[in-house]
């Protein structure tokens, strides 16, 4: 079982890091002159193609280079500029995108309890999936141990899911996620 840390440059140790574009900073909060403090974890599911697992697509996709004419539903969403901090694989591997301490665009228009644009105050964890099967058992491992390494380093109030941010748009997690593996609900 790997334990993982995020480190003070907003990094998790023991993860494959991609550098992608689709991020900037988090804006600064107006009573402290900080950043907006992290206190909430998105879970979302993906898988490119639809319903296909273990190729490049996601990684193309959040590095902007998803080549359109590779596959008909590419042509449709190559040109969305989009991430997430982390993704994890079906069979459990960790690979991060975007430091916890920048804004990762996985959100979108969203809000949670009453504050809007999620992506500013939220890290966002992609689990390799679909809204049609249950995610891996290996998968649940490793989020809960990211979980614990993200609550471990910020104030974390909330985990839910991009369904529970954006309603009306998102089904993700899906019916398929077992909220109930998670160890560290709030």
């Amino acid at each position: 079982m790997i334990i993982y840390n995020i480190n003070q440059a907003g990094f998790a140790d023991h993860a494959q890091f991609i550098a992608s574009p689709n991020f900037d900073e988090r804006p600064t909060d107006n009573d402290s002159g900080k950043n907006t403090e992290i206190n909430l974890i998105v879970i979302h599911n993906i898988s490119l193609p639809p319903g296909q697992y273990g190729g490049n697509g996601i990684i193309e996709l959040f590095t902007n280079r998803l080549n359109p004419d590779e596959h008909p539903y590419y042509a449709q969403v190559h040109s969305y500029k989009v991430s997430a901090h982390f993704l994890i694989r079906r069979n459990g591997a960790l690979l991060q995108f975007v430091s916890c301490l920048n804004r990762a665009w996985h959100a979108g228009q969203s809000n949670w309890q009453g504050r809007e644009r999620c992506n500013d105050f939220s890290v966002g964890i992609e689990l390799e999936g679909s809204d049609f099967e249950a995610f891996e058992p290996v998968q649940y491992l490793t989020l809960n141990n990211l979980i614990a390494a993200i609550s471990n380093t910020y104030p974390i109030q909330s985990i839910v899911g991009h369904s529970d941010i954006a309603p009306d748009r998102k089904t993700d997690p899906g019916p398929y996620f077992d909220w109930q593996q998670i160890k560290n609900k709030r």
